[in-house]
Order: C-alpha cells, then structure tokens, then sequence
C-alpha cells in the first residue's frame, strides 16, 4: 500500500493521514521533517497529532513540527546550542525523562518511614515467608519496642545513633538483654529487607550497632550417678524417650539430629552414624556398644524410615522431646532449688555430658570439637576447664612423684655424724 505524504505550509514539513483513525474531527495525521546535513538528506518522524511530545506535553502540529525543524537547522549551523539532529533531541529527552523518574522514585524512597514500610511491605512479606508465631512475635516487638524510636522516622534518616538509643531504653524498662538483641534483629531484617526491595539504598545502620550479647550457654552436665538414675527411670515410663536419652549421652547428639536420624544412616557394622544436615554440616558419629545394641533393634525398617518415629500410624519425623523427660527430671529432683536456666538440667545436657565424660577419660578439646561437630573451638572452650582440671591434676601427680623420689633417696643416704 503507497503512503500519501502532504505537504504543509512550512517549508520541510509534511505529513500522512491515518486511514480511519481520526484526531477531533479530523483524521489522525502523522508529521514528518526533512533537511539536510552534511551534504546528507534527512528524514525523521515526530509523531501523531494525537500524541503528546514528552517535552513540552503538547500535541504534535504542524506549526510545531516547524518550530523543532527551525531548532535542529540552527544548531546544525552552529547559531545556537543544542542536539542538530532529532535523533540526538530524543535522547537527550529521554535522559532528562529518567532522571526525572529517578528523582521522583529517590523522593518515595526517601519519604518512607519505618512504620509505613513495616506494616505495609515488610509484614505481609513476613506472612508468606515465616511462620505465625514468628510474625505475630515480631509485630509485637515493633508496636511495643521499635516503635517507641523509629515508627515516624523516615529509612533514610535512621542512624545508629537511633538504634543505640533505642537499647537505652529499652534497658530503662528492664527488658533482658536477649529480648534486646531479639528487637535489633528485627530491625536489621527489616533494613535487609528494605535494601533487597529498593525501598532503601543505603548502609544498614544495625552494622555499626553493637548487639548485646546474652551469655545463655548451657553449663550444667550430669554425674555418672545422675545419668544411670535418669536412664532408669525413663526405660520404667518410655522405652523412646530412654533410647534417645542414652544416644544422646553416648554420642552427644542433638534432639534435632536423633530425630532426623534414618536406618540408612546407621552402620552398626562399621560402628558410625552419619549425622546429615547438622547445625553446621554433616559428620560422622561413633556408636558405642550400648547404643549399638539399642540402634540394632530400631534399625530393621525400609532404608529411609527414621529411627525414632513420631507414631507407628504415619512414621513421620519428631519435632520435640516428649515431656516424659522433663517430669523425670522433676521427679529425680535433679532441678530442684536451681534457678538459672543455665544450670538446669533439659534434653540438651545429655550433649554437654558427653563432652564432659569425654574431657574426663582424657579427651583433648580439639577432639570433644570434631565429635561434637562445633565448626570452631567457641563453642568448645566452655569445656575448658575441665580440661584444665585434667592439666592441674597431672602436675599434681608429677610433684607428689617428685616427692616419694626425693623421700626415697633421703631415706637412703648414711649420714656422717661428727666424732666418729
């Protein structure tokens, strides 16, 4: 199909008329310009009467097709400055235009406060992604805590001097220091967040913030004594909650890996369990004879079957210790009159008594490290003293050595008395 050009009343502009399209009353026309340039014909399109040129937000004509035609002729001849050719006009706009655009989006981002960008992107996010006890603790920990210092205060503006004052207060109203390094933490969520979405392009200011920390390790382990006490008493109530007791004591594994424990994962003849997906990787756990004769009995199912099964019906994976252990505990007394968490006895003790036993019989700590699976020594040093304990005894034993040797050569030295 030929296209009909028009001429207009302005030298080196025409146009075309749309088919059917109209634009008002008349039919949508298209403007075109034409002019020469270094010996060279050119011919651009500007576009329809019925669009609207980005730079002046005004629809194309043909008076204003001449007046952009006059502007590129004049800047070609160098009589006044700017873009000689259409081409470099589009562009120049369309760089001016994304500036614009980041500029107006810079100023979004920049008018975002901490409450607006919590409660309208960052919890419906939480939603699908987390769990509802994890939401709905963190929605508290913002209305009751976060919002306190920063619920009006824009992303940008945040500094750590906030966040610092933020604990300050948080420590005026008695909060423990967990519940306040909990609250930082969900403030640096939500700043990841922020900065993942693109609703915040700077530092995360909680990385100049000094998070306290709470010194909750686990200190308590039980005797010999206590641990055969417990044993027995749990066989009596649960011959489950005995077995993982004992793999505990004997190999110092975590709840979660007994109960991610599967019958592949067993090598009685080889005397090794291979702990798969631990806290901080997979490793190798060696099988005593006592958890050997246990895993032998437990171990007769399909490859992927778990040791330790939630119930007989579906076979699915345990998510707790059942609370047959902690009222044992109770009944044994072995909690009674102590208060700190730390020293109280719970699932967790039976790894710590492992390593303790182990440190006991000569275990050097890089050793009780490996066997636990801790991927530095941090964790191990806890058990430093009893390793010193071991050191201490055995300088002991060196000088009560030195002693019955000089005993001895004392006793046998004739002494020479004056006279004789």
């Amino acid at each position: 199909m030929t296209v009909k050009w028009n001429k207009t009343k302005y030298k080196g502009v025409r146009y075309r008329e749309h088919p059917t399209r109209k634009h008002g009353v008349k039919k949508d026309r298209y403007y075109a310009i034409r002019y020469q340039r270094d010996g060279v014909r050119i011919e651009e399109g500007l576009g329809w009467a019925s669009e609207i040129d980005p730079k002046d937000r005004k629809h194309w004509t043909a008076e204003k097709a001449a007046l952009v035609l006059a502007e590129l002729r004049e800047a070609g001849k160098g009589l006044k400055e700017g873009p000689s050719r259409l081409s470099e006009r589009r562009d120049i706009e369309d760089k001016r235009r994304a500036e614009e655009q980041a500029q107006h989006e810079q100023a979004e981002r920049d008018a975002i406060t901490f409450d607006k960008f919590f409660t309208e992107t960052y919890l419906p996010q939480a939603r699908s992604d987390k769990g509802k006890k994890t939401v709905v603790h963190e929605e508290e920990i913002f209305r009751n805590r976060i919002s306190l210092e920063l619920a009006d205060k824009c992303l940008k503006d945040i500094a750590p001097f906030h966040l610092e004052r933020l604990k300050k207060t948080l420590a005026d109203k008695g909060l423990s220091i967990r519940s306040i390094e909990y609250t930082l933490a969900v403030v640096r969520q939500v700043f990841n967040s922020a900065k993942r979405l693109g609703a915040f392009n700077g530092e995360n200011p909680t990385a100049k913030v000094k998070f306290p920390k709470p010194d909750n390790s686990r200190m308590r382990f039980l005797t010999h004594d206590e641990a055969k006490a417990l044993l027995v008493s749990l066989k009596a109530k649960s011959q489950d909650v005995h077995d993982m007791t004992l793999l505990s004591l004997h190999a110092g594994l975590r709840f979660g890996e007994i109960a991610s424990l599967t019958c592949q994962d067993v090598d009685l003849e080889r005397g090794v369990m291979t702990i798969r997906d631990a806290k901080t990787g997979s490793r190798y756990a060696f099988i005593t004879p006592q958890v050997g004769a246990m895993l032998k009995e437990r171990t007769q199912g399909r490859p992927t079957d778990y040791v330790f099964q939630r119930n007989r019906k579906d076979g699915g994976r345990l998510t707790k210790i059942s609370h047959t252990f902690f009222r044992v505990v109770d009944e044994l007394k072995l909690n009674e009159g102590i208060d700190d968490p730390r020293l109280q006895v719970c699932f967790h003790t039976c790894r710590h008594t492992y390593a303790s036993w182990l440190i006991e019989e000569g275990a050097d700590l890089y050793t009780v490290q490996k066997l636990l699976g801790h991927k530095t020594n941090v964790m191990t040093q806890r058990y430093a003293h009893l390793s010193e304990n071991k050191l201490r005894d055995a300088v002991k034993a060196l000088g009560q050595a030195f002693q019955r040797e000089k005993e001895t050569t004392t006793a046998g030295t004739i002494v020479e008395l004056p006279g004789k």
